[in-house]
C-alpha cells in the first residue's frame, strides 16, 4: 500500500527512428549452412567408402564379397571339414578372422566358426603337408586386406559428434566481428539526450579526422563512459555516434567475455581489439561494461579468471595509440561498480551522463510513437508529457504501446486519450489484477484509512501532485496513492526529503490514529523511508545530530566503521518525522475522515477531492507558519510538517489521545 511516485517499467526501445535491417540473420544462416556442411562431409565420405563397388573377382571370393548368406545358412563342425579334406570333396575354401567358408565339388556350401583362429591353422597345416591335390584357398575380410580407413569409418557416430563439437566451438568462440558498417541511426534520429549528444560532438570530430588532432599534439580520449538510468538511450547514442563518424561499429556486452573454460575470455578480448584495429576507424561499444570492469576478491577461481580478463582489457586499452581511429564506448547503470584503474585518466577519460528527457523531449517522444499507431484519436500531448515527469524514453514507448493494447482489449476503433491515461497509471502503479478475492469490510476500511493518510499528508506537504487514491488492488499493492512529481528536479532540499518520509509514514500513522494498531501493509513504506533516512544520515549530512561524516567516504577509504551509530541516527530521524506526521494527521483529521468515507463509497477518489477536503478546513488549521518550517525557505515548493500553535514533538503515549472514542475510525464501532 505504498504511495509510488515512480514505478519500474519494462525495457523497450527509446524514441528513435526505425533502424535498417542488420546482417545478423544472413550471418546466422551462413553459420548454420557451414555447420551442416561440416557434418555432411564426413557422413558422405563414410557412405562412399562403405558402399564403394567391390573389385571384379572370380570364383568363391567374389561371391563371398557379394553375400555370405549361402554359406551362413549351413553350419558345420570340424569333423565335417576334416572328412571332406581327406575325401578330396572340397572345391575351394576361404579363411576370415572369425570363420572358415567351404564350397564342395557337389555345390554344397557351409561354414565353421573360428574366432580363435585354430581351425584356420589346422586347415593350412594339413593343406601344406597333404599329398592330395591342392584346392583354392583364399583370405576373406581379414585385418591384412582391410584398408586403413575401414576401422575409422566404423566409428562414424563418434566422428560426427567430434566434427559437430568443433564446428560449435568455432561458432561459439569465434572472434567478435563487426555487426554492420552503418547502424541506420544518426544524432538527428535520437529524441532527447541533448546534453549527451553535445558532449559527443568532439568525439565524432576526432573519429572523422584523427590526423588533425595528432598534428596538433592533442590526445583524444581512448574511452568514453555513458552512464544513466536504464532506458535512457545509451545504446542508441553509441549507434548514432558510429553513423555520424562513418565508422565501423562492434557491439558486445560485458557477459560476452565470460566462459566456463579458463583463458577463453582473455582470447576474446584479444580478438576484439585485433578485429577493431583491422577495421579502423571503429567504435567498440561494450554495453553493461560493469560485467567485466569490476574486480573480485579472488575468493573463488572464477574471480581470478574475471580479474585476468579485466587486466587483459586494460592492457589492450593501453596498447593502441591515439591516432589509430579506435574508440571504446562503454555503457553502465552502475558507474561506482567499475574498477578505478578502468576509469582513470588515459583510459576512459570522459564520463557522459545520459539524463531523463525534458518536457519538450517527452512531447517529441509521444508524437513520434503515437505517429506509428494506425488510428489515434484526439490526444493532449503536452498533458501526457507533464504527467510523465521522471520517466525514461523506454517507459514512454511502453506507455504508447500499452495504450494501443488497452484499445485493442476494449475493441475500440482508435486509441483515445483515456487509453493513454490508463497506460500511464499502469506504468507507475501496475496493472489491475484479475480474480482477486474480495476483502472483508474491516480490511477494506483499514486500507481506506491507510491510503487516505498518504494522500492527505502528500497534499498538505506538497510532495507532488496527488493524481488519485484508490483502494482497488494494483500490482502487488492492496491500495495505491498515485503522487507524481511536479517538475524535473536534480537537486532535492532537506525539507523535501523530510516531507517525502512523512508521506511514506502517513499510512501507518493513520492506522495508528484510528485503530491504535498498525498492520503489515506499511512494510514497503518503511523500506522506502528507511532508505531515504539512511541516505540523509550517511551521505547527505542531514541527520538529526548534524553529523557531516559520509559513510561512502569511509568505505572508499577501506576503513573499518561501526554502523550502529549511523543506524541509530537514521532511526532517530525516522522517529522524529513519525511524530511530526502523526501530529499533522491529528490536525487534519476532519479531511482524513472525509477522504476515507469517499474511498469506502466510490473506491477511487481523484486528487482534486483531496485538495478540496484540505481547503475546507478552517484557515488557522491548514495555515502553515513559516517559522516552524524545517529549512525556512522555498515555501513555494515544499511545505513542512509544523503548524501554528502545534508542537511537532507531541508525545504519542499520552492517554487522552490513545483512548479517545472518536479515534476508532470512520464508520467503526
Amino acid at each position: 500500500m505504498s504511495p509510488p511516485t515512480r514505478a519500474g517499467c519494462p525495457k523497450s526501445q527509446p524514441g528513435y527512428a526505425m533502424k535498417k535491417p542488420s546482417l545478423d540473420r544472413k550471418r546466422r544462416l551462413i553459420c548454420l549452412v557451414s555447420l551442416a556442411l561440416a557434418l555432411a562431409v564426413p557422413a558422405a565420405g563414410w557412405y562412399g567408402f562403405a558402399h564403394q563397388p567391390a573389385p571384379t573377382e572370380a570364383g568363391m571370393l567374389a561371391e563371398l564379397k557379394q553375400s555370405t548368406k549361402p554359406w551362413r545358412e549351413h553350419r558345420a563342425d570340424l569333423s565335417t571339414l576334416v572328412d571332406d579334406m581327406r575325401a578330396q570333396r572340397i572345391e575351394s575354401a576361404a579363411l576370415s578372422d572369425d570363420a572358415v567358408y567351404v564350397t564342395t565339388k557337389d555345390g554344397s556350401r557351409y561354414w565353421l566358426a573360428d574366432q580363435s583362429g585354430r581351425i584356420s591353422e589346422r586347415v593350412l597345416q594339413d593343406y601344406g603337408q597333404g599329398q592330395q591335390p591342392l584346392f583354392p584357398v583364399t583370405l576373406f575380410n581379414t585385418d591384412g586386406e582391410a584398408p586403413w580407413y575401414r576401422d575409422v569409418l566404423a566409428q562414424w557416430p563418434l566422428l560426427l559428434l567430434l566434427f559437430g563439437g568443433i564446428a560449435y566451438l568455432f561458432y561459439r568462440y569465434r572472434p567478435l566481428e563487426s555487426k554492420t558498417r552503418e547502424t541506420g541511426i544518426s544524432f538527428a534520429d535520437v529524441v532527447g539526450a541533448s546534453e549527451a549528444k553535445l558532449a559527443l560532438q568532439d568525439v565524432a570530430a576526432y573519429l572523422r579526422d584523427p590526423q588533425t588532432y595528432a598534428a596538433l599534439g592533442a590526445r583524444p580520449p581512448k574511452g568514453v563512459l555513458l552512464t544513466g538510468d536504464p532506458g535512457t538511450g545509451k545504446t542508441q547514442l553509441a549507434k548514432a555516434l558510429a553513423t555520424e563518424c562513418d565508422a565501423n561499429f562492434i557491439q558486445v556486452t560485458g557477459s560476452d567475455f565470460s566462459s566456463m573454460y579458463f583463458g577463453v575470455g582473455i582470447q576474446k578480448v584479444k580478438a576484439l581489439f585485433r578485429n577493431a584495429r583491422k577495421q579502423a576507424p571503429c567504435i567498440i561499444f561494450i554495453d553493461e561494461i560493469d560485467g567485466i570492469g569490476r574486480r573480485g576478491e579472488q575468493n573463488r577461481s572464477s574471480d581470478a579468471e574475471g580479474n585476468r580478463i579485466v587486466n587483459q582489457f586494460l592492457t589492450e586499452l593501453d596498447g593502441f595509440s591515439a591516432d589509430t581511429g579506435i574508440l571504446v564506448l562503454g555503457a553502465t547503470n552502475f558507474p561506482n561498480a567499475l574498477d578505478p584503474a578502468l576509469v582513470r585518466e588515459g583510459r576512459f577519460d570522459r564520463s557522459i551522463a545520459v539524463g531523463l528527457p525534458t518536457l519538450s523531449e517527452r512531447e517529441q517522444l509521444f508524437e513520434l510513437y503515437a505517429g506509428k499507431l494506425k488510428a489515434v484519436g484526439e490526444i493532449d500531448v503536452p498533458l501526457l508529457a507533464r504527467n510523465c515527469v521522471g520517466l525514461t524514453p523506454a517507459a514512454i514507448a511502453y506507455i504508447v504501446n500499452h495504450a494501443a493494447l488497452l484499445a485493442a482489449r476494449q475493441k475500440a476503433s482508435r486509441v483515445d486519450m483515456q487509453h493513454f491515461v490508463d497506460a500511464i497509471e499502469t506504468c507507475r502503479i501496475g496493472e489491475s489484477p484479475v480474480g482477486v478475492t474480495a476483502l472483508s469490510p474491516t480490511d477494506r476500511t483499514r486500507i481506506a484509512v491507510h491510503e487516505a493518510g498518504h494522500a492527505i499528508v502528500a497534499a498538505a506537504l506538497n510532495t507532488g501532485r496527488v493524481e488519485k487514491v484508490t483502494i482497488l488492488p494494483r500490482g502487488q499493492a492492496l491500495g495505491v496513492t498515485l503522487v507524481t512529481p511536479v517538475e524535473d528536479k536534480r537537486l532535492h532540499l532537506e525539507s523535501e526529503l523530510r516531507a517525502r518520509i512523512q508521506m511514506l509514514l502517513a499510512g501507518r500513522n493513520a492506522e495508528q490514529l484510528y485503530f491504535h494498531e498498525v498492520s503489515s501493509g506499511a512494510g514497503q513504506d518503511l523500506v522506502e523511508a528507511s532508505k531515504l533516512a539512511l541516505s540523509m544520515v550517511g551521505q547527505l549530512g542531514m541527520g538529526p545530530k548534524g553529523s557531516l561524516l559520509s559513510l561512502q567516504a569511509i568505505r572508499d577509504a577501506h576503513l573499518e566503521s561501526d554502523p550502529r551509530e549511523a543506524l541509530q541516527a537514521a532511526d532517530d530521524l525516522l522517529q522524529e518525522l513519525n511524530r511530526e506526521c502523526f501530529a499533522l494527521l491529528q490536525r487534519l483529521q476532519p479531511a482524513l475522515d472525509q477522504v476515507t468515507e469517499r474511498l469506502l463509497e466510490v473506491e477511487t477518489v481523484p486528487g482534486g477531492e483531496v485538495l478540496d477536503a484540505i481547503a475546507a478546513l478552517p484557515h488557522d488549521v491548514r495555515h502553515i507558519h513559516p517559522g516552524h518550517l524545517h529549512g525556512g525557505r522555498h515555501l513555494e515548493r515544499v511545505a513542512a510538517s509544523a503548524y501554528d500553535q502545534f508542537d511537532p514533538l507531541y508525545d504519542l503515549s499520552q492517554p487522552d489521545i490513545r483512548d479517545r472514542e472518536e479515534d476508532c475510525g470512520p464508520g467503526m464501532a
